[in-house]
């Protein structure tokens, strides 16, 4: 029996990274789960399971999310034009996907009795922060329209929140590990897999801090928000990191971890000083979420995924950067 009475659980953006790891999570806890998802990057992601349903589809489609929403108790809101690069590629796109997409599909949801949105943030929305310890309650500072929008989004979301449809706002550090849509655009997973193909970590500035979290924990986390009582979340909004990291004390690790003396660190000056460290501490207060993987783990995952022969020309393939590939397919 499921907490909630949550049966049925509409992921959006379920081929992506993190959601390839998180519905055969869902799947195994016992929920019938639904994909929306553009499968840009491929759509063999999935085995065949008889509580799994894929669409192939736009989340800015209206008609669709009406239809697909029939009979869901919850939506786990993952569906982005991720990371700043790739938001400023198209920003006309990013915004109708990433904002409007997001505030029709509040309503939508809201409309169609839906119980529970939780909607994925970022932890970006902070801006560049002094505090050693970035939490929940101080002010937003945007520095790029993704974590602008991001921003936009979560107060949208909440405002909609109401007795029987519950609003979490969840803000992850960046994520890191393996995943079978794997991604090389993201600081641990980069670093590794340069080490790893060229014996050569690329460290541009380096003080720079990035909070991290386990692909694994995440998705844990994401399956947990299913069953966390109404009043435990309702129109609230939780960091969800683990170790903060310097972009070198990152290279060093990785350099540590592949035990590879031949991997050497080179460290050029960069204008890109977008620092970001986040406290995690109410989450494991109010909701006792504790993370159990490390980037140490994160690191391992990728040693050993490449050692098994999983990815394909990692340094070059676009399938494993989202920006080189929405160069390359030009959506609208």
């Amino acid at each position: 029996m499921i907490h909630n009475s949550i049966n049925s659980v509409l992921v959006t953006g379920g081929g992506g990274y993190v959601g390839v790891v998180l519905v055969p999570k869902l799947l195994q806890a016992g929920y019938r789960v639904k994909v929306i998802d553009w499968y840009i990057y491929g759509d063999k992601l999935f085995s065949k399971h008889k509580n799994l349903l894929e669409i192939k589809g736009d989340i800015r489609n209206k008609k669709l999310l009406i239809k697909e929403l029939r009979g869901i108790d919850a939506v786990i809101h993952l569906a982005a034009i991720s990371n700043d690069p790739t938001f400023d590629l198209n920003p006309n796109l990013a915004k109708s996907v990433n904002f409007e997409a997001s505030k029709m599909l509040a309503e939508l949801s809201l409309e169609s009795n839906v119980k529970r949105f939780i909607f994925i943030s970022t932890s970006s929305v902070y801006g560049i922060k002094k505090e050693k310890y970035v939490t929940e309650n101080l002010p937003l500072k945007p520095l790029t329209d993704y974590s602008k929008y991001k921003a936009l989004s979560e107060k949208y979301v909440l405002s909609k929140s109401k007795p029987g449809f519950t609003v979490l706002v969840l803000r992850p550090a960046t994520v890191c590990g393996y995943s079978p849509r794997m991604r090389f655009d993201l600081t641990v997973n980069l670093l590794t897999i340069q080490a790893l193909v060229r014996k050569k970590i690329a460290v541009f500035g380096g003080k720079q801090l990035r909070p991290n979290i386990h692909i694994e924990d995440i998705t844990d986390l994401y399956v947990k928000s299913l069953k966390y009582p109404d009043e435990a979340i309702a129109r609230k909004i939780f960091n969800a990191g683990y170790e903060n990291l310097s972009v070198s004390a990152i290279a060093r690790l990785v350099k540590n971890v592949l035990n590879d003396p031949a991997v050497a660190i080179s460290v050029s000056p960069t204008a890109d000083l977008r620092s970001y460290h986040i406290s995690s501490q109410k989450i494991a207060r109010e909701l006792g979420f504790f993370p159990k993987h490390t980037v140490e783990e994160a690191i391992r995952d990728i040693k050993k995924a490449y050692e098994n022969g999983l990815f394909i020309k990692p340094l070059e393939n676009e399938l494993y950067y989202n920006l080189k590939l929405m160069k390359k397919i030009k959506l609208k």
